[in-house]
């Protein structure tokens, strides 16, 4: 059973999502903390109803981002953490935090990646007319939203579609994807090699699925 961290900053679907998995056995882990940057992340209460220990980690105690991270890291090793998941935490890691939990490390992005990174994304898709948008679960490197690509689910988007519509179509497909692939490595199935996502020892293509 892998040891999983999972960082949060805040409503926490996705945390729960991972807590549901790991209850009913889906994911053969225990998720031993959540951490939050923002100390009214509901999430928090999520873990808290769950039984999880959690800690609040805030910018403004710390002199900078590294010193921050590396306060957070100093912690996730003390817990013996074997994975890292990011879900919907709002801060860039620096890169000291990413190389002490080098391919441990699994984010959750709002875009098929690798069209539109960072933020926003939904109504960048919106705005740009596109006919599809969608989530991407990657490995976390040095930049930003550009980590292997693991898996990708796709939503349809309308030409009436509203904001929250769309928002909402990706949120159930992200629920429903993070699990499997935590699923995955927690089985040993899932690894990185040399920044590259290998599944069952075959390399993944970067939408995801399996490469000839």
């Amino acid at each position: 059973m892998i040891r999983i961290a999972v960082l949060i900053s805040g409503e926490g679907s996705n945390l729960q999502a991972l807590i549901d998995a790991c209850a009913s056995g889906r994911i053969k882990g225990n998720i031993v903390s959540v951490v939050s940057n923002n100390a009214q992340a509901y999430g928090l209460q999520r873990a808290q109803q769950a039984g999880i220990e959690h800690r609040t980690f805030l910018r403004k105690t710390y002199t900078d981002n590294q010193s921050m991270d590396m306060a957070v890291a100093d912690y996730l090793q003390q817990q013996q953490v074997d994975l890292v998941v990011l879900a919907g935490y709002m801060k860039i890691l620096t890169p000291l935090f990413i190389q002490r939990f080098n391919g441990k490390i699994l984010n959750i992005h709002p875009s098929l990646l690798p069209k539109y990174p960072g933020l926003n994304t939904y109504q960048r898709a919106i705005d740009a007319g596109d006919g599809e948008h969608g989530t991407t679960v990657h490995f976390v490197n040095e930049e930003v939203d550009a980590g292997a690509i693991v898996l990708q689910a796709k939503v349809p988007v309308f030409a009436d579609d509203s904001l929250d519509e769309v928002i909402e179509r990706v949120k159930a497909q992200e629920v429903r994807i993070y699990p499997l692939v935590v699923a995955w490595f927690a089985q040993g199935r899932l690894q990185l090699r040399d920044e590259k996502a290998y599944l069952d020892g075959q390399q993944l293509a970067t939408n995801g699925y399996a490469a000839d």
